[in-house]
């Protein structure tokens, strides 16, 4: 099994996606100081992958999905922080945040693109100032979380209820919800 060699965040901005690292800097000591990183395999970057290699479980794994809800001509970016554990609410929950008559996963290639961050990194410390960021209430309850860090090549460790106390995030409850309650994205 690989080890993480974890450092304050401080000091492995060099490391994180450009985004990521200046929305750190800016934010207060306190905060900044409950906040790790560590350099990881890329190839293990996504949350099954990491938590079976590292050993970390599940349950502290954090997904930041980015969605794009329409309504018109009108599109909305939002980042969605919901435990590994459990699924985005996309359909009735996200929908309704949004206030669209369409909501679906953004594509790649444009998530990728506006975010500034590689896919399978993309978090929600250093997304674009206007998106909306939410994050289910079952996040907060985890003493860690790991997420992304803007690149496939490193993770950010973090107290749930720090991550919902970043600059900009809504706590939603009912955001995520258990496997066999989620509703399919892909539906209307």
């Amino acid at each position: 099994m690989p080890s993480l060699q974890r450092m304050p965040a401080l000091v492995a901005t060099g490391s994180l996606a450009i985004p990521v690292a200046e929305a750190l800097v800016k934010l207060p000591f306190s905060t900044l100081q409950r906040i790790e990183a560590a350099p990881i395999d890329p190839d293990l970057a996504d949350t099954a992958a990491f938590s079976e290699a590292y050993g970390f479980p599940l349950t502290g794994g954090a997904n930041c999905i980015v969605v794009a809800g329409k309504r018109g001509d009108v599109v909305t970016y939002a980042a969605c922080v919901v435990l590994a554990s459990t699924k985005l609410d996309v359909n009735r929950t996200v929908k309704r945040l949004l206030d669209v008559r369409k909501v679906s996963f953004a594509p790649m290639d444009d998530a990728v693109r506006r975010t500034g961050m590689e896919y399978g990194g993309i978090t929600p410390v250093g997304l674009p100032a206007d998106w909306r960021v939410y994050v289910d209430t079952r996040v907060l309850d985890a003493p860690e979380v790991v997420i992304g860090a803007g690149v496939r090549a490193a993770k950010l460790f973090l107290p749930g209820a720090v991550l919902g106390a970043l600059p900009g995030v809504a706590v939603v409850e009912g955001l995520a919800t258990d496997p066999a309650e989620a509703s399919d994205p892909s539906a209307d």
